[in-house]
C-alpha cells in the first residue's frame, strides 16, 4: 500500500489575501493557492489513496469548507477520506463537527492552532477533543511553525497535545511534518503515548532538516510512527517519496548514521487507513 496521509484542495478565493500575501513572500510571486479536486485525484492517481484535508481558519483568512471536502471525496469513496475543520473559537464548534463527521461522513479533524489562533491544551477546547474520541475519528495537527504573521507560533509546539494525549488515551492524532522545527519534541511526544503518530510533508525541501529528523527517529526506535504524507500542492507524494528515498545523499562520503532501506519503504508503504481506523 501506498497512501498519502496529507493532502489540500484550495478552491478560488478560499486562501485569505492577508494570509495569499505572506505565502508570496515566502515562496515568491508566482505563488498561488489553488489545488483543485482533479489536480488532488491527479497526485494520487497510481497510489491506495490520501486524506483530504478541510480548513477553518478565519484568523488567518483560510476556509476551505467541510462541505467542498466531502463533495469530492464522496466520489472516491474506500480511496479518500475527508478530514473536517472547525475553528475551536466557535461557540458552537463542537456541533459543526459532529455534523460534519455524521451527516457529511468526514473521517476526522483537522487543527492547526498557528492559523486558527487557539491554544490546544485550554480546557475550553477539551469538548471538541473527547467528540473526536466519541466518534472514534483521528485528529491531524499541524502543530509546528508557518509564515503567517498573524498566527499563534506560542500555540504552536507538540508538546502541549501531551495534555491531550493523557486525558484521551485511545484518541489517535497525527502532528504534521514532524512538528518542525521542534522535531525531537515531537518525536517526545509521540514516543511517549501510544495513539499518537507524525508525517514527515514538506520536509522533503529541506535536505538536512530531514535527514535529521530521521536519524532522530530512527534513534528514538519512533520510525514505525511515521506517517506518509506529502502536503499536496505545496508537494506532489512523488517528490516526497522521491526524496524519502534520496534522504542519505547528505551523509555520502561520511562516517554519519544512515537510514536503513527497509525503514524507508516501511514508511512509503505503511497502511495508514488501518493504523487510524478510517471508515
Amino acid at each position: 500500500m501506498i497512501f498519502d496521509c496529507h493532502t489540500h484542495v484550495f478552491g478560488e478565493g478560499m486562501f485569505g489575501g492577508a494570509t495569499l500575501a505572506a505565502a508570496k513572500r515566502a515562496w515568491g510571486d508566482s505563488t498561488e493557492m489553488i489545488a483543485t479536486p482533479e489536480q488532488n485525484r491527479e497526485n494520487v492517481k497510481d497510489v491506495d489513496g490520501a486524506i483530504v484535508l478541510a480548513f477553518d481558519a478565519p484568523a488567518t483568512g483560510i476556509n476551505v469548507p467541510n462541505e467542498y471536502v466531502a463533495e469530492y471525496v464522496s466520489k472516491h469513496r474506500g480511496r479518500l477520506y475527508g478530514f473536517a475543520s472547525v475553528d475551536p473559537n466557535k461557540a458552537n464548534a463542537v456541533s459543526i463537527f459532529e455534523k460534519a463527521v455524521k451527516d457529511l461522513s468526514l473521517s476526522g479533524l483537522k487543527l492547526g492552532p498557528i492559523y486558527q489562533n487557539f491554544y490546544p491544551d485550554s480546557k475550553e477546547h477539551f469538548s471538541l477533543y473527547a467528540k473526536a474520541d466519541e466518534l472514534q475519528v483521528p485528529i491531524l495537527w499541524h502543530q509546528g511553525t508557518s509564515f503567517v504573521p498573524e498566527g499563534f507560533l506560542d500555540a504552536s509546539r507538540p508538546e502541549m497535545l501531551d495534555p491531550i494525549a493523557r486525558a484521551f488515551p485511545d484518541l489517535k492524532m497525527i502532528i504534521a511534518h514532524m512538528g518542525h522545527p521542534w522535531i525531537g519534541e515531537c518525536i517526545s511526544v509521540v514516543r511517549k503515548n501510544a495513539n499518537m503518530y507524525m508525517d514527515l510533508s514538506a520536509l522533503g525541501s529541506r535536505p538536512w532538516q530531514f535527514y535529521n529528523a530521521m536519524v532522530l527517529a530512527m534513534e528514538y526506535g519512533v520510525t514505525h510512527k511515521i506517517l506518509l504524507g506529502s502536503d499536496f500542492p505545496f508537494f506532489t507524494l512523488q517528490q516526497t517519496i522521491d526524496a524519502l528515498r534520496n534522504i542519505n545523499a547528505v551523509a555520502e562520503g561520511t562516517n554519519m548514521p544512515r537510514i536503513p532501506d527497509k525503514i524507508i519503504e516501511d514508511i512509503i508503504h505503511r497502511n495508514t487507513p488501518e493504523l487510524l481506523g478510517l471508515r
